[in-house]
């Protein structure tokens, strides 16, 4: 890994490895995470560490890298992991890993820079303000390799990072791959209506009656954020999502103490919206708040209520939005169904960096392809969109 290189400014830098987000004061760590994506924060990375969500034994090893200068102060970051599968990452190399293997190459261990279990983009690269940004993203990427060839990894991933990094990692050697997600903007909405009135009539009336149906069904929508979260809530979100996840992973990723240590360190950064009948939670969902961004986390039910879902999880966050002023709505992973409700489809980005050339040369071939389906694919989906034509 490089060592004593310029970072702008006749500043001399170092890149090293650090086994825990622990070992980076918070403030260090935070100054080049920046607050817009709270995914990003120490308070969040350590949440995950110091519940156990994230550790070894659940094939999640931390292997930070930070880039300092030579008084010790902290320019750059990247969080990153020591991985021995693929489950939680939300961009699939399943099919890699065992065309790697059945070749008889050893796909795991392998790195991921990547918020874990978080479909969010956001930086991977994390630069301090003030200092030469290319140059300390040169140093990290060089620094993942770097220890890529040290552990002898099979690869290295970068998952859900911006497109200029994305850009900036191919000229790293680093293959470039795009997904899509759906992501509802904001268009100075006044409020509810004034979002509805710019749908096509047909999909407006469909979100009413679906808005009307859970209104008429009994239930209390509830939107709280930091201190109206009580423990009662946490334990009945997190009775949601262990039922979620038996239901559709068959393990959970996420242990009860995460989400204590979450209320505790970003109590602010939290809306949870609570669907109750008579006092009792029968549903909620969980949201995360940026500086411009409301993010949609995690979803479950103990009782099914018709359109619930979209209810709790897209229109009460639009009207969180909307009060908040916040420039976007990002609903996580999946979603075609996400359209008619006023979410369009927006490319993500992954790079990755395979050691062996075989592999290599298979995967790059591969991901040209699937950049071209798509790109195929968001122009029919955008050619459905709900919102009214201007023509």
């Amino acid at each position: 890994m490089p060592d004593g290189d310029d970072v702008g400014g006749g500043i001399e830098a170092a890149v090293k490895v650090v086994a825990g987000i622990k070992d980076v004061p918070a403030v260090d760590w935070d100054a080049c995470a920046g607050t817009a994506n709270p995914f990003l924060s120490h308070a969040f990375l350590s949440a995950l560490e110091d519940s156990g969500s994230v550790a070894a034994e659940a094939g999640w090893l931390p292997r930070h890298l930070i880039v300092e200068d030579p008084t010790g102060r902290v320019v750059g970051a990247m969080p990153l992991y020591l991985k021995g599968h693929s489950h939680g990452e939300y961009v699939f190399d399943w099919g890699w890993a065992d065309a790697y293997e059945r070749a008889g190459g050893r796909y795991y261990p392998k790195l991921l820079s990547a918020v874990p279990f978080t479909p969010v983009p956001g930086p991977r690269m994390l630069v301090r303000p003030g200092i030469d940004r290319a140059t300390v993203e040169e140093i990290l990427a060089g620094g993942i390799i770097g220890l890529l060839e040290r552990l002898g990894a099979s690869s290295a991933h970068i998952n859900f990072l911006p497109r200029a990094q994305w850009e900036r990692l191919g000229g790293f050697g680093f293959l470039q791959r795009t997904g899509l997600q759906f992501h509802w903007s904001n268009d100075g909405y006044e409020d509810f209506d004034a979002f509805l009135a710019a749908l096509s009539s047909r999909k407006r009336k469909a979100i009413r009656k679906e808005r009307r149906a859970v209104a008429e069904s009994g239930l209390t929508i509830r939107r709280l954020v930091g201190s109206d979260i009580e423990d009662r809530h946490w334990d009945a979100f997190f009775h949601f999502y262990i039922d979620t996840s038996d239901r559709k992973w068959g393990s959970p990723y996420l242990n009860r103490r995460f989400f204590a240590l979450l209320s505790e360190r970003l109590a602010e950064r939290v809306l949870l919206v609570v669907a109750e009948r008579d006092g009792t939670p029968v549903a909620g969902a969980l949201n995360l708040i940026g500086d411009d961004t409301l993010y949609g986390r995690n979803w479950g039910c103990t009782e099914d209520y018709r359109f619930l879902h979209f209810e709790a999880c897209y229109y009460q966050a639009i009207d969180f939005a909307i009060e908040r002023g916040l420039a976007k709505v990002e609903a996580g992973a999946q979603g075609p169904h996400k359209l008619q409700r006023g979410y369009l489809p927006v490319e993500t980005y992954s790079a990755h960096y395979i050691a062996d050339p075989r592999l290599r040369d298979a995967v790059a071939d591969f991901v040209v392809r699937e950049r071209r389906q798509v790109l195929h694919e968001m122009a029919m989906i955008e050619a459905d969109s709900p919102f009214r034509s201007e023509g």
